[in-house]
């Protein structure tokens, strides 16, 4: 019997195997970010941005646990690019142009940005730039509120106002949301 049941787990381990690798191929990658388009999974646009839910990611060279860990992000709440979605996985992208593979569970939909400006970058009380009450730092990540044409509402505790787009990495040009 127990041999029996050995041999059971046996066939029971590789058929989901050659499951997965006879019908897991992943669609063509990206070639960047394009025109936002819906993927079939989720219906959600692509490329669009996402944040890490914890500060211990792995990231894979490819959509399973099966690909060797490429690196781990140790920053919670760091913006990522999502660009490609197979399954439960999602290709993305980080602030320096990193890719791989990451599972869903993982990565967040709360709004973060990352400042990138090489200057500190000023945050203003209101949309009118008129109160500075902080400036921020390269690698400073900020919680996205809103965003505006050209700016967006930010909060890094005990701060909050408006930053201009062009000085923050995780939202696009276009986005515009309360």
């Amino acid at each position: 019997m127990t041999r029996l049941f050995c041999l059971f787990l046996t066939l029971m381990a590789l058929v989901p195997m050659g499951t997965v690798y006879a019908e897991s191929t992943p669609p063509a990658a990206a070639d960047g970010a394009g025109d936002a388009e819906p993927d079939q999974s989720t219906g959600l646009p692509l490329p669009r941005y996402a944040s890490l839910k914890s500060d211990n990611v792995y990231v894979r060279t490819g959509p399973s646990m099966d690909y060797p860990i490429k690196w781990i992000y140790k920053k919670e709440g760091l913006p990522v690019e999502i660009i490609q979605e197979f399954d439960a996985w999602r290709k993305i992208r980080d602030p320096a142009g990193e890719i791989g593979w990451a599972h869903k569970i993982l990565l967040s939909g709360k709004k973060t940005a990352l400042i990138t400006a090489d200057e500190p970058a000023t945050v203003y009380k209101d949309k009118d730039m008129e109160k500075p009450i902080v400036k921020f730092e390269k690698g400073v990540i900020v919680n996205v509120e809103e965003c505006q044409k050209l700016m967006c509402r930010v909060h890094f505790a005990p701060y909050k106002g408006w930053i201009e787009k062009k000085y923050i990495w995780g939202v696009y040009g276009s986005d515009i949301f309360n």
